[in-house]
């Protein structure tokens, strides 16, 4: 998509559908940890699923810029609408795409861009989270096949996946992060177990498991890419877009925040005037617009880099890191304009507290991003 009107067009209805369908369903899915089927199929009517998906293969082909664009949208509701197809358009379909052969790209792609397979990302283990170079999951070679054994932890839609994007090591583990190998597992293969969802803090409608493999055999032809030791680089590319996708959505999460807070804080009364009127409530809202500007900013610049080929390891990472923290410093300070309202479920910004809480640890923690900046920095 090159097109201006057509980006603009796509933007709106992404809007009028965010503020229009998902935020009036957004106390259902609290009370239930459920996304309502009809919410579901209207994602995939839109074409959700398949925005990083090349029109080939029935996706979208959106741009890394026009993929933010629409994200930042879809990020003004709850958080786990977006989670229910992120991973099909993010980390667990990139390594397809930027790896897998023909034959892995036309198996999945198509199936995937239409919402009827949804792809996981298969990496963090219980011993290996930062550090994913240490990950323990074995994948040994018999004869035409591979076994594949090893518990991944925090996986994200792992209760619904057809397929798994699975990183395990097939070479020695002296050689770290080069001997690691990504595979395409189905979710119906013999010796797949999915844990119990784990019970968490905010994202409620998202849901996470660990997934555990059992002398599970897959084909060869399962090797993404069909060769081994591509796997820790499919990952960090595939991680860097991730972290892009998730500065625009912490955006999006941002800009609802403040519209919260400065409807309330024009709404609520204190001392005879609204509590709009005193500056110090001015300067926590001042804080949050600029940093939401700031944010907007910083992920329409490196979007736009990354689009023209552009390295930017350094770039996304410091996108990740300034998006998440300053939409952490906007929930802290939106409750402190609610007061005590802000503590209570009614009013919902606890619920968003709760929610945003998580962008700062999943891929990759705001420490990691600060050694990623720093590392290229000293390069």
């Amino acid at each position: 998509m090159t097109d201006s009107d057509i980006l603009r067009a796509m933007v709106d209805e992404t809007r009028r559908f965010t503020r229009e369908e998902l935020v009036p369903a957004e106390e259902l899915v609290e009370e239930t940890d459920e996304i309502p089927g009809g919410i579901i199929e209207r994602i995939k009517e839109l074409g959700f699923f398949g925005m990083t998906i090349p029109e080939p293969y029935g996706g979208l082909g959106l741009s890394m810029y026009e993929e933010a664009s629409v994200v930042i949208e879809i990020g003004y509701a709850a958080p786990a609408f977006r989670s229910y197809f992120g991973t099909s358009n993010g980390v667990g379909t990139l390594g397809i795409i930027i790896d897998g052969t023909d034959e892995q790209r036309e198996r999945y792609l198509p199936h995937i861009a239409k919402g009827d397979l949804i792809a996981s990302f298969c990496l963090t283990e219980p011993g290996a989270g930062s550090d994913a170079a240490s990950l323990s999951t074995r994948a040994i070679r018999d004869g035409d096949d591979y076994i594949i054994n090893g518990t991944k932890r925090f996986i994200t839609n792992s209760p619904h996946a057809g397929l798994f994007t699975v990183f395990a090591r097939t070479g020695p583990k002296e050689d770290r992060s080069a001997g690691i190998s990504a595979f395409l597992v189905e979710g119906n293969a013999p010796g797949i177990t999915i844990g119990p969802r784990h019970r968490k803090m905010g994202f409620r409608g998202s849901h996470t498991a660990d997934v555990i493999f059992e002398d599970c055999r897959v084909p060869a032809s399962a090797l993404l890419g069909g060769r081994e030791g591509l796997g820790f680089k499919t990952a960090m590319r595939s991680l860097d877009h991730a972290r892009l996708h998730m500065s625009a959505l912490a955006t999006g999460l941002s800009l609802r925040l403040i519209d919260e807070g400065v409807n309330y804080a024009t709404d609520r009364r204190q001392f005879g005037k609204p509590i709009a009127n005193f500056q110090l409530i001015q300067a926590m809202l001042a804080d949050c617009e600029a940093e939401a500007l700031a944010s907007r900013a910083m992920v329409e610049k490196v979007s736009h880099m990354k689009d023209a080929g552009q390295p930017v390891i350094k770039e996304t990472a410091c996108c990740k890191y300034f998006t998440t923290e300053a939409l952490g410093r906007i929930a802290d300070r939106v409750m402190q304009i609610h007061g005590g309202y802000g503590y209570i479920k009614e009013y919902q910004i606890e619920r968003r507290y709760r929610d945003v809480r998580l962008l700062r640890i999943y891929e990759g923690t705001s420490q990691i991003q600060q050694l990623i900046i720093a590392g290229e920095m000293i390069k």
